[in-house]
């Protein structure tokens, strides 16, 4: 019994972080259409940027998570007008090919930058404790991160499914021309999007830096994973790319435990063969987000 609360506890929590890592690139992909394999780099600029001023500069946790979030957010925002915005009406091809190119340019400069090793994350105090739940120690930090990744994911499903924001970006993404002469202004909209995508990813990069260890090549090592929540989850469905999030986590926390020898193996795997069993998404019939 311990061992099971133990990978549910883990696993949701690790979970968490991998929605907060995939839902920009599940909006930006399934809303906007955009394959940007270089989402994963935005997460790692947020954690190296989050890490350097908590232990360079001596700033509080939280304020070097939200200085992060919005120095990424507005290097996306630049990022987007400069080079994304010429992609929009590319094909996938180009889209991938230029992507990943621009995840090879962050790379290097992460390396000479923060160094090739796995860059040390010091928490704060108050996230190096644990409570006791039972026989399991749960471990405080994990209790923060995965509170927070819940009310960050529960405020963008409201954003994207309840408001008018949410539903002037499905109308500019199916018929811009429609949008536009209506009133609805889709540079804009696309830019505000991106640039959210993009603080997503840096949030997720910067609380989830002890449970996703930073290094030069964090934007390939666990884009696999985001690009199978995106894919499982469907188009733009916010709610099934959280429960995808979370099932990923626990089963590959489960299988690491139990299987430890080829537990990657095993979890790669058995995505697969869900991506080839339901290319549309695990949850397609529910996609209403």
């Amino acid at each position: 019994m311990s061992i099971v609360v133990f990978v549910l506890i883990y696993g949701v929590s690790y979970g968490l972080i991998l929605c907060l890592l995939s839902i920009g690139l599940v909006v930006t992909l399934g809303l906007m259409r955009v394959v940007n394999l270089a989402h994963g780099a935005f997460a790692a600029l947020g954690g190296y940027v989050a890490v350097s001023l908590g232990t360079k500069l001596a700033l509080p946790f939280p304020l070097a998570v939200m200085i992060a979030v919005i120095l990424v957010s507005v290097f996306g925002l630049l990022l987007e007008r400069l080079f994304f915005v010429q992609l929009y009406r590319s094909t996938e091809l180009n889209q991938v090919l230029q992507t990943i190119g621009l995840t090879y340019i962050a790379i290097g400069i992460f390396a000479l930058t923060f160094g090739p090793n796995v860059f040390p994350v010091k928490l704060p105090s108050y996230m190096l404790g644990s409570i006791k739940l039972g026989e399991v120690d749960l471990e405080a930090y994990r209790l923060v991160v995965a509170s927070a990744s819940l009310v960050i994911i529960t405020a963008l499903w409201i954003v994207f499914d309840q408001t008018n924001f949410g539903a002037r970006l499905r109308a500019a993404v199916d018929n811009p021309s429609m949008a536009e002469a209506t009133g609805i202004n889709v540079r804009y909209l696309f830019s505000v999007t991106f640039a959210l995508s993009a603080a997503l990813a840096a949030f997720g990069g910067a609380i989830g830096s002890s449970m996703f260890p930073l290094e030069p090549f964090y934007p390939f090592r666990y884009i696999v994973l985001v690009m199978m929540v995106v894919v499982l989850s469907g188009r733009g469905n916010i709610k099934a790319a959280t429960v995808v999030s979370v099932l990923i986590g626990i089963s590959e926390t489960g299988v690491r435990l139990l299987l430890p020898e080829i537990g990657s193996f095993l979890i790669y795997l058995v995505l697969i063969a869900l991506v080839v069993w339901r290319p549309e998404g695990l949850f397609a019939r529910n996609d209403a987000t």
